[in-house]
């Protein structure tokens, strides 16, 4: 595939400055948040800022800077970048960016909300294919529900028309959504608005538990917990189209290994991936804004970073008594949520029990039959047994 006189497909050597190792690549994925700004001021987002906020911007990293991070994340084996925010388009330098992305050969993910398509940038999608369907946020099936969540008016119209570009210029897409007080009533409409669009049964995804300001700014705070659903309207949801996610639940609790013990980080454990702000700060998750967690690329490599600071981060091991009596013991792992980005936005520690999150796994525990109402997962001592036993009967 080629752009006008350029490539963007980069044929490199697997064993070439020992890129590949035995394990795979030090990096396979890399997320790339280009900004907290947004055009929309979601009442649900735990990220944005003012699309105009100039002190945000200033702070930025420079496109050059990207490119840079970008090559250095090519030598490492990188394969996929996920460009996300806040929301990615606000930035006039997107497509530079963008271009040199898929220039080293990786798949682009992008994440948007659509409001900000232009022709210019469906055509750009159509001729240098991202690799991977554009992902977009539906917030609402009418004005009056989208621009309820989105606080931005006339954003429903442009984010119909964008995604009208992309769909005139060919450009895959998928669509996902929002569970709020807004849109719950519309979510059939959702599915079946988006098989008709997309061409695909699947149906799209929908955030339900959403998370707190990583920033810890808590002004929005109460807010967003104040969307959030509970346990068994999460099960409720979960179960409009039969029994398949409770069996999804039984089969992550099937395939999780047991409690943590004094681990943090276990849903990381095979590395791979990492996370950089629009600040140049690299992290695991975008959401993990600890400080013992989080490394500035302006004072070293991405190599360092990738093979030195993320696997110290990935080792350390909790301390704290409710933390080991509780998520420690627990046979939930594969379910819950429950996690050190979790606990930093929620309470600024990375292993605090989150109990809202608690409350959720517990919920679909019960439904999936692996606990009984009352019990607390972490005072089952046949976890394990428990879990053999649904799935025997499940296969029978």
């Amino acid at each position: 595939m080629t752009g006008p006189g350029k490539p963007y497909v980069r044929k490199v050597p697997s064993g070439r400055d020992g890129m590949w190792a035995s394990a795979g690549p030090p990096l396979a994925r890399l997320d790339i948040e280009l900004t907290e700004r947004c055009n929309n001021d979601c009442v649900h987002c735990s990220v944005n800022l003012p699309a105009g906020d100039a002190a945000a911007r200033a702070r930025e990293w420079p496109a050059a800077s990207w490119k840079g991070l970008l090559g250095e994340a090519a030598e490492l084996g990188c394969l996929v970048v996920r460009l996300t925010g806040g929301e990615p388009l606000v930035r006039e330098d997107f497509e530079e960016i963008y271009l040199h992305a898929r220039r080293l050969g990786m798949r682009v993910m992008l994440f948007t909300n659509a409001t900000l398509v232009t022709e210019r940038l469906a055509r750009l999608f159509r001729d240098v294919p991202p690799l991977e369907a554009v992902e977009v946020s539906v917030y609402g099936m009418a004005a009056e529900t989208y621009e309820a969540v989105t606080r931005a008016p006339g954003s429903f119209a442009a984010f119909r028309r964008g995604l009208g570009l992309l769909g005139d210029q060919g450009v895959p897409f998928v669509v996902k959504g929002a569970v709020l007080p807004s849109t719950r009533r519309e979510m059939d409409e959702l599915e079946a608005w988006s098989a008709r669009i997309t061409g695909s049964p699947a149906r799209p995804s929908s955030a339900m538990l959403f998370d707190l300001r990583s920033r810890r700014d808590g002004a929005k705070n109460p807010l967003i917990a104040g969307l959030r659903i509970g346990g068994d309207e999460f099960v409720r949801i979960a179960r409009r189209h039969g029994e398949a996610a409770v069996d999804e639940w039984r089969d992550f609790c099937a395939r999780s290994g047991g409690p943590r013990g004094d681990r943090l980080f276990t849903c990381l454990a095979s590395g791979g991936s990492a996370s950089v702000d629009p600040y140049g700060r690299l992290q695991y998750c975008l959401g993990l804004r600890h400080p013992d967690t989080v490394t500035d690329l302006a004072a070293g490599s991405l190599r360092e970073a990738v093979t030195g600071f993320l696997p110290r981060v990935r080792a350390m091991r909790s301390t704290n008594p409710a933390y080991l009596e509780r998520c420690g013991r627990c046979f939930l792992k594969g379910l819950c949520e429950q996690c050190p980005a979790k606990s930093w936005a929620e309470y600024g520690t990375l292993d605090t029990p989150v109990e809202y999150f608690c409350g959720v796994a517990h919920a679909q525990a019960i439904a999936a039959g692996l606990l009984e109402p009352g019990e607390k997962a972490w005072a089952v001592v046949d976890g394990k047994e428990r879990v053999e036993r649904v799935e025997r009967r499940r296969g029978s």
